[in-house]
């Protein structure tokens, strides 16, 4: 006979979750297509079985979720911006004590990944805007603040000339994470310039079409980060809110 301890009592979702859940997986499964009106509440509650109260507080968790927005009196299928998604999977990654060492590694491979498929695929207007990006820094280099959110900035701007969506989607929640490393190296350490610098030559590849060596530098440039957290006295193995 099985022990008691194995099993323990089911608990039911309440009526409002199952709606938020039923109508989400319509939509992740693609039955419910983005732009596409959802069915009045009438027809909602009929087809769900709920009154309309519970109709109404399910829907407001798939509107939260950003799944659906607002479009007069209806409610239309979205596609919640990548960032939103981020923010919640670096709170996801936080809460699972994820350790720098963990995150600079993953980071490692996807940063090299989307630098060298954004050499085989920027264009001019990608360019234009990471040098910008460059003589922005160039421009506040003794900012801290403004210096971290710009190396952050550049990263982005390489995943989105890379145009690959789910790798833009893996590396944004590390690179959130990154932010506060950023502003206690910096502060401590006074790289600026070893930041600057490493962009400065990875666009300057990029320019040339150089996949092979531009790889190279971005690994060279995320060892540079390594190394400095390291500098800074912090453990690599300790959960990154804890470090901080």
């Amino acid at each position: 006979m099985l022990e008691a301890p194995v099993f323990s009592k089911l608990t039911l979702a309440p009526a409002y979750r199952q709606v938020a859940e039923s109508v989400g997986q319509l939509i992740s499964s693609g039955k419910l297509r983005p732009g596409e009106l959802l069915p009045t509440e009438m027809e909602l509650a009929l087809h769900l079985g709920v009154n309309r109260s519970t109709l109404r507080e399910g829907l407001r968790a798939v509107e939260h979720e950003g799944l659906v927005r607002r479009d007069g009196k209806r409610l239309r299928v979205a596609i919640p911006h990548y960032t939103d998604l981020a923010t919640r999977a670096s709170r996801a990654l936080t809460m699972q004590q994820v350790t720098f060492r963990e995150l600079w590694e993953t980071a490692m491979a996807m940063e090299t990944l989307t630098a060298v498929l954004a050499v085989e695929r920027i264009n001019g207007e990608a360019i234009s805007q990471l040098d910008a990006n460059i003589a922005e820094m160039a421009a506040n280099i003794k900012d801290i603040d403004r210096v971290v959110s710009l190396d952050i900035e550049f990263h982005d701007l390489l995943a989105e000339a890379a145009n690959n969506r789910a790798l833009s989607l893996a590396r944004e929640p590390i690179s959130l994470l990154f932010f506060p490393a950023g502003k206690i190296i910096l502060p401590r350490l006074k790289t600026q310039k070893r930041i600057l610098d490493a962009h400065k030559k990875i666009i300057e590849l990029i320019k040339q079409r150089n996949s092979q060596e531009v790889g190279t530098w971005m690994r060279r440039h995320l060892a540079d980060m390594k190394r400095g957290y390291q500098a800074t006295g912090l453990d690599m193995e300790q959960p990154l809110d804890g470090a901080l």
